[in-house]
């Protein structure tokens, strides 16, 4: 075990495309930046970048890009040594009506989409997954919310923690995520941003990138 200290972590990220009334997603410009962002700024020890990808902001459409990662980063992990065991996924979405960025401690098995998403569907409290129960099942993140969203807003950043991430796409990934990283041994976390009329595209990429150090911190 020696001094090499904490074992790392890669931190796999996801956000979204455009949708019904955002004709510019912030995820998508977060997530298709971050990694050359990082590579300038200089990764936080023991963090390891996986894969990044901008999924369709469809509940079924979201699902077949998001399991191919899973899967691909869980195959990779199980054949590699313990060295890099531990992985997060970590998924942006927007909230076009959000002033700050809010820490999502927990995802509802239930479906009621607001607009239809982007492939046209517009479930109505529908179970995302019925084998998990009733639309009032919840899945919580394992990571801990609360000193996340504190060494955030130490940092200067307008930061909360959020019980509630809607009932639209970004909760329908989130509950996935949750449920195959309790199956896998994983993580995830999902963080709503806003507009970048709202927070400009400079400050949320440092939050990103402070958000991606506090992670490797917590171990």
């Amino acid at each position: 075990m020696g001094s090499e200290g904490p074992p790392a972590v890669t931190i796999h990220v996801t956000g979204f495309k455009k949708f019904h009334g955002v004709s510019e997603n912030p995820t998508e410009t977060i997530v298709s930046n971050l990694e050359e962002y990082m590579k300038k700024k200089g990764l936080p020890k023991g963090v390891i970048l996986g894969s990044f990808n901008v999924l369709e902001t469809a509940g079924q459409g979201a699902l077949i890009p998001l399991y191919q990662t899973f899967q691909s980063a869980v195959n990779t992990k199980n054949s590699e040594s313990s060295t890099s065991q531990r992985i997060i996924w970590l998924h942006f979405g927007v909230n076009s009506g959000a002033t700050r960025f809010a820490i999502e401690h927990q995802a509802v098995n239930e479906a009621t989409f607001r607009c239809p998403d982007e492939m046209g569907w517009k479930p109505q409290k529908v179970p995302i997954i019925p084998s998990d129960g009733g639309i009032s099942r919840v899945r919580e993140t394992t990571l801990p919310v609360e000193e996340i969203t504190k060494a955030l807003a130490k940092e200067g950043y307008e930061v909360v923690t959020s019980d509630d991430a809607g009932r639209f796409v970004c909760n329908y990934v989130y509950y996935h995520s949750l449920r195959f990283a309790e199956q896998n041994g994983t993580q995830s976390l999902f963080v709503h941003v806003p507009l970048f009329l709202t927070i400009d595209e400079e400050t949320q990429m440092q939050f990103a990138a402070s958000l991606l150090e506090v992670l490797a911190s917590l171990y």
